[in-house]
């Protein structure tokens, strides 16, 4: 298969870390015992669903009177080869933990968050029915590039990052690119479960479309959202309008989506997937040994390869410490309130929400069996096999600690 071939199949993928990183790999290697690559890889998506990495080109920018840095590496069968790809691979998932941690979780979810809870608390008496809706959302809660409100909600960022284009005719109304994705399969549920849930309190409360427009208070919210609490995005064309109930819908659906759905799945599955330090380890310590090598230290690589993998690594005060966080982070309190489980006083005393609230419950409880079942299939490699996690972050419910499940209302860490 020509390369031209797989892109057309789309058979390719890139995970770039370049451009973003570029600009600062000065800087932290000033920074003793820290260095930083910009980088990009090739990843092949194999006939059983899986991908495989087959290039990885790290680049150092100039610096001083030393030309750029820059070398690809691809798996291989000789020795020193295949130490080099390690090596290479271990930068990349240093470069994957600091973009997950910085951008996914903390910009996508926290950063992003907050200006809704404090425009809601400014326009929305607690006695309104959509901050009724929020509030349980709203615990506790790179920017100008990697964030944009329309991209958001689920479907749209699947879109976003061609893993996956619109079809009318398949479930969800998207195709997958990758067919075997936990996080979107799964997402998706979970996502039409969300929206329905809000489709029926919205159009409970604002049966007549005209009543969104005229809400003040509802308005006030959602322009200060735009203009105060996004002040330098507020002429941005992607913002969605506030006139129809519709639109009430699909933003409501987008909030609670992050603050819910996504969150869940980048934070609580941490220590799961990066506890053992060498899945993501948070740090490089030391350069390529192809990197303007020393004689010595390229002799000390053939000589000890293990050596340098280790030494690229985190300390092992690093890795502790970095273990410590991603348990605390991924551990769920005795009192953590979960989505959909809890039915608000309020709504308990009006019988269209109280059973629209109780299909969304239960919704949520045919999810859980549909990941178990998932859960089963050998036919989902990415998801079953030897010595694979089992994917359950967007399990909605849990018991409390560190259980790789579990679907808080809010973001409460």
């Amino acid at each position: 298969m020509t390369v031209d071939e797989a892109l057309k199949r789309k058979k390719m993928f890139i995970l770039d870390y370049h451009d973003l990183y570029m600009p600062y790999v000065n800087k932290v290697r000033e920074i003793e015992g820290t260095t930083l690559y910009g980088s990009r890889t090739l990843l092949f998506l194999t006939e059983d669903g899986t991908l495989r990495p087959v290039a990885i080109e790290l680049t150092r920018p100039p610096v001083g009177d030393k030309p750029q840095w820059k070398q690809v590496f691809t798996p291989t069968w000789d020795a020193t080869g295949c130490w080099l790809w390690r090596l290479a691979k271990a930068h990349v998932c240093a470069h994957d933990a600091g973009y997950h941690q910085l951008v996914i979780h903390w910009l996508r979810t926290h950063c992003a968050t907050e200006p809704y809870i404090i425009a809601a608390n400014r326009h929305l008496s607690a006695m309104h029915p959509i901050y009724r809706l929020l509030h349980p959302h709203f615990r506790s809660a790179a920017y100008d590039q990697l964030w944009r409100f329309d991209m958001e909600a689920l479907p749209a960022d699947l879109i976003r990052r061609g893993m996956a284009v619109e079809d009318p005719t398949a479930e969800h109304g998207l195709k997958l690119t990758i067919e075997d994705y936990p996080f979107a399969n799964d997402g998706l549920v979970l996502w039409d479960a969300i929206k329905e849930w809000v489709g029926d309190y919205v159009n409970h409360y604002y049966p007549d479309p005209t009543l969104v427009e005229s809400d003040t208070e509802l308005q006030g919210w959602w322009t200060e959202v735009r203009t105060k609490g996004h002040a330098d995005k507020k002429d941005e064309p992607w913002w969605p309008v506030l006139k129809t109930p519709e639109n009430l819908i699909h933003i409501l659906t987008t909030i609670i989506w992050v603050t819910a759905g996504h969150h869940a799945a980048v934070n609580f599955g941490q220590y799961m997937y990066a506890g053992y330090f060498p899945n993501k380890p948070t740090i490089a310590r030391t350069n390529m040994p192809t990197e303007d090598p020393s004689e010595e230290f390229f002799k000390n690589f053939l000589k000890k390869p293990e050596m340098a993998l280790l030494m690229c690594f985190p300390s092992q005060i690093q890795a502790t410490k970095a273990m410590a966080v991603l348990d605390v982070l991924s551990n769920h309190s005795p009192d953590e309130e979960y989505l959909g489980e809890k039915l608000e006083s309020s709504w308990a005393e009006n019988p269209v929400i109280k059973a629209a609230f109780e299909r969304f419950n239960g919704n949520l409880k045919r999810l859980e069996g549909i990941i178990d079942e998932r859960n089963t299939n050998l036919k989902l490699k990415n998801r079953v096999g030897a010595g694979v996690v089992p994917y359950e972050l967007l399990k909605p419910f849990s018991t409390p600690g560190v259980t790789g499940m579990g679907v808080p209302n809010s973001i409460s860490i």
